[in-house]
This record gives C-alpha cells, sequence and structure tokens, in this order.
C-alpha cells in the first residue's frame, strides 16, 4: 500500500538532519514538505529526492504547515512526521497491518542519552491509551484523508499539542484510533529534551489534560492558546 501513503512534514532549517530523514523514506511513499527554511534545507530535498516530493514555501506556524501539507497530498493515509527522526526499518511496510483503522500513532524514541525520557513517554502513550486517551507525537502519526477532513482538521489556534488534540479528538468522537508500538520513529537531534526533558514532559502532560478535559466541560480556550513559554524554551 505503499503508494496510498503520504508523509507531511514542516521543515524550518533543518539542513542538518534532513538527508537522514530522506534515507529511510521509500520512493514509492509521496513526500509532502511545507517549507519555512532561510538555509538549504529545500535545496537538500530537490537534490536527494527529485522525484514523488512537493515542495511548498511557507512561513507558517507548526498546525497551518500540517493543514498545508495534507491539503496538498494526494494518498489516502497522510503520515505527519518531522525532519528531526527517522523511520524505523520496515516502518512501511507493517503499515498495512493497520489499514483497518481511522488513525494509527506509534512511539518516538530519543537518542540513548534520554533513554529514560523513551520509557517514560512510551510507557505513559501505553497507559493513556488504554484509558481511552491517545498520547500521539506529530513526529509519529497517520490519519485517513477522509477522516481528517471530516473532522476538521488541526485545530491552527493552537501554537502547540495540536497533534495530540487531533488525536484526542478523534477518539472522543468515536473514531478507530489505534496504538502502534512496532511503527517507531526515532530521533535524530534531542535538542529539545537538552533545553529541559522534565519540563517538556510536564508541560506535555499538563496541557494534554486539560485539553481531555476541555472535550467534556467548558473551559477558556486563551488556556491552550497560549504556549506557556513553550517555544520560547526550545528557541533559546
Amino acid at each position: 500500500m505503499l503508494d496510498t501513503l503520504s508523509v507531511v512534514i514542516p521543515t524550518r532549517n533543518e539542513a542538518a538532519l534532513i538527508g537522514r530523514f530522506l534515507a529511510a523514506l521509500p520512493a514509492s511513499v509521496e513526500l509532502v514538505v511545507v517549507d519555512a527554511s532561510d538555509d538549504e534545507t529545500p535545496a537538500i530535498i530537490e537534490r536527494t529526492r527529485p522525484r514523488n516530493t512537493r515542495i511548498i514555501r511557507s512561513p507558517a506556524g507548526i498546525a497551518e504547515a500540517r493543514e498545508i501539507g495534507a491539503a496538498a497530498a494526494r494518498g489516502d493515509w497522510l503520515i505527519f512526521s518531522d525532519a528531526d527522526v527517522r523511520f524505523a526499518p520496515g516502518y512501511f511496510d507493517r503499515f498495512a497491518r493497520y489499514a483497518s483503522a481511522d488513525a494509527v500513532y506509534g512511539p518516538k524514541y530519543a537518542t540513548t542519552a534520554y533513554r529514560w525520557y523513551s520509557t517514560v513517554f512510551t510507557g505513559g502513550q501505553r497507559m493513556a491509551h488504554t484509558l481511552g486517551f491517545p498520547a500521539a507525537s506529530g513526529s509519529n502519526m497517520a490519519v485517513r484523508r477522509e477522516v481528517l477532513a471530516a473532522v476538521g482538521g488541526f485545530r491552527c489556534d493552537l501554537p502547540v499539542n495540536e497533534d495530540s488534540e487531533l488525536f484526542l479528538r478523534l477518539a472522543h468522537r468515536g473514531y478507530r484510533v489505534r496504538f502502534a508500538p512496532d511503527l517507531a520513529v526515532y530521533s535524530l537531534d534531542d535538542r529539545r529534551l537538552r533545553r529541559g526533558a522534565v519540563r517538556k514532559l510536564v508541560h506535555s502532560t499538563a496541557r494534554c489534560a486539560l485539553i481531555a478535559l476541555g472535550m467534556h466541560v467548558p473551559l477558556p480556550q486563551r488556556l491552550l492558546q497560549h504556549d506557556w513559554g513553550y517555544w520560547s524554551a526550545v528557541r533559546r
């Protein structure tokens, strides 16, 4: 089913990593890149993967970039990822196991320097999924095209956690969401964790809990429409 899959990624100055991302991507899988770079990222992509690739230049935020990429993609399944990871060997061949689902997400493993983080994060994903709360990461999640359209796509008013919000909304509306432990991606760069792994974990957990709560009781939207200092911390 490789020719029914489209990979959608936002990029911003990923020249140092994009080659390793591309190396793990089968030629028959469509790639859609929404790029806001001022480095060589788009040139590297064009040179390395000239076929079955579309690059859209846009300064959009991450949620809007995912929406732009989804609209441009042709696949029946839209796999959302990031340029700072690589897909595990056999990822795309195993994807067919989950063809009966509406949405699928898998683990993202940090480098060995942050093995503890991977253990905590992946364990949390498994537990949350068992309780009915899919904790998806934007580096490794897939949605059927028609399902994404049916729920209105990503919330572009969220500066962060737009990935988790989408999957929590899908589950809340009764779509078939599966956790796929054998569909893994591996981090190429733990730059965000180096700036505060515990803070990142607490930040994401708190925001996801509020998102899930907000689907059952009214909450002030300003609680989620501000990033709580996340991007300022990442860019330091």
